[in-house]
């Protein structure tokens, strides 16, 4: 279609110079010919497919995901165009529409876009020799051939445009419609689609992972800065590991395949940097169908980790902070029953009685050692243990105590367990 003139726009009546011809408009003899080679339009068909297989085997086995008639229906549409555009009977638009169709099919089916461009040349080729040979036949003078060289050219300058865009357009919608489809199944993979054989077999394909072997899967909050996946892919690849990312609502998530001797630790240390911010991370084995499994149990180990921190948490080493945010009443209750007392005096009181407790704790229950550590004396030590358990009325002694106010210390630097 063609545009439209402007509305507003007037025709000029103080001017009576004619505009100058544009060399690249096809004369009436020039039209002719085009006409007369359009008549032969199978046998330049052939001319153009022998063309195309002729010369480096590259070039041809460029094409060989194209069947033989749909490459010679290409060749003859892209053929028919331009001889309808030298003769006039399509107008000059531009995105031709032969041209962006050939190119969205071609790029479709993995043609390099260097090897449509030089059948677009071959094509004009074939055509200027067959308007020579019509010319010869009808005795046509270089007055009439000349302009048509002009006039073929800029055609085939402007086809090749057509067809670079709409390649280049089609291979982004590839792209695109890859990065949803990995998207979508990477998805599936954490639901714990996995289970399925078929799936299984798809998402490895898909994702380019090994369906066995043994699995790293890390879960990183996203803080409202750019997403840290691609700083620790980088890393990552520079210490050649593998793994892939994926970008959700408030989490990053990489799935890393492990050497059998690897595990958690030989993460490098600069890929946690490189994620910033709080991170948690769990090694799994049953290959990529346990990858849900493991995604579960990074998601856990995160949720231990204190807002306002930061690096990579395995879960390995936050069992019992784990097993305290997964079940965030009975959390509650364990503080209140073991420590609400202490907690329940001035901030000043319960610092120390529990700086006290925590220290003595981490001390296997050694009065001595914790008195160093507090920098105090033993005494002192011994009399603010014994106001903890005046206060909750609870003996301190015992494996089961040992338990309940470890896990009880470990509950306060939680920041706020997440629901159930």
């Amino acid at each position: 279609m063609l545009a439209k003139p402007h509305e507003g726009a007037k025709p000029s009546t103080t001017s009576t110079a004619q505009p100058a011809s544009d060399p690249a408009s096809p004369t009436s003899a020039t039209r002719l010919l085009a006409i007369e080679c359009l008549a032969g339009l199978d046998a330049l068909t052939d001319d153009l497919v022998g063309a195309v297989h002729a010369g480096d085997r590259p070039w041809a086995a460029a094409y060989d995901a194209v069947s033989v008639d749909d490459l010679r229906w290409g060749c003859g549409a892209y053929l028919r165009r331009v001889l309808e555009r030298v003769a006039g009977e399509v107008s000059d638009l531009p995105d031709d529409e032969v041209a962006v169709g050939i190119g969205r099919a071609r790029a479709e089916q993995g043609v390099p876009l260097e090897v449509m461009l030089r059948t677009f040349r071959l094509g004009g080729r074939v055509v200027w020799e067959g308007l020579l040979r019509e010319a010869r036949r009808t005795g046509a003078s270089l007055e009439v051939i000349g302009p048509a060289a002009t006039v073929l050219w800029s055609i085939v300058d402007g086809m090749s445009s057509s067809l670079s865009t709409a390649y280049r357009q089609m291979q982004g919608d590839q792209v695109r419609r890859a990065g949803r489809r990995r998207h979508a199944v990477f998805e599936d993979l954490l639901a714990g689609r996995a289970d399925d054989a078929a799936f299984l077999q798809r998402a490895a394909g898909e994702l380019n992972l090994p369906i066995g072997g043994r699995y790293l899967v890390v879960v990183a909050a996203l803080s409202g800065q750019r997403s840290p996946a691609g700083r620790a892919q980088m890393v990552l690849d520079a210490h050649r590991i593998r793994s892939i990312w994926h970008e959700r609502a408030d989490t990053v998530v990489g799935v890393v395949p492990l050497p059998e001797t690897s595990s958690f630790s030989s993460l490098p240390s600069d890929a946690g940097a490189a994620l910033g911010g709080r991170a948690g991370a769990a090694h799994v084995d049953g290959g990529l169908a346990a990858v849900a499994l493991g995604h579960r149990l990074a998601t856990l180990a995160l949720s231990t980790v204190p807002i306002n921190a930061s690096g990579i948490a395995s879960i390995d080493e936050r069992v019992p902070e784990s097993l305290l945010v997964r079940s965030p009443e009975l959390c509650r209750r364990l503080v209140d029953t073991r420590l609400g007392p202490v907690l329940a005096l001035p901030d000043k009181e319960a610092k120390p009685l529990l700086d006290t407790l925590t220290a003595w704790l981490e001390a296997d229950r050694s009065a001595s050692v914790a008195a160093e550590r507090l920098i105090c004396h033993r005494n002192t030590v011994l009399n603010r243990l014994h106001r903890v358990a005046v206060l909750t009325g609870q003996s301190l002694d015992g494996r089961r105590t040992f338990v309940e106010l470890s896990l009880a210390l470990s509950a306060l630097e939680l920041s706020e367990p997440p629901a159930s």
